[in-house]
């Protein structure tokens, strides 16, 4: 079967990383606001940065694989 570790990942990551819904960097009054369902032009570019680094790191570097079947 197929491998759906970098399927599982990449929504987790999605989800939490989403500006301004669990947290977003930098905030619209100070550099980290919590749940304040905005966001902005920096706030995406930093989390899609961050996105960007933690997928590579979690599927390129350590390699997380999940197989159901």
């Amino acid at each position: 079967m197929g491998d759906w570790g970098p399927v599982f990942v990449a929504v987790v990551l999605f989800i939490l990383l989403t500006p301004g819904l669990l947290v977003q960097i930098p905030g619209r009054n100070r550099v980290v606001e919590f749940s304040s369902f905005h966001t902005s032009g920096p706030a995406i570019l930093v989390h899609a940065l961050l996105y960007f680094t933690f997928i590579c790191i979690l599927l390129l570097a350590v390699g997380v694989h999940v197989y159901i079947g």
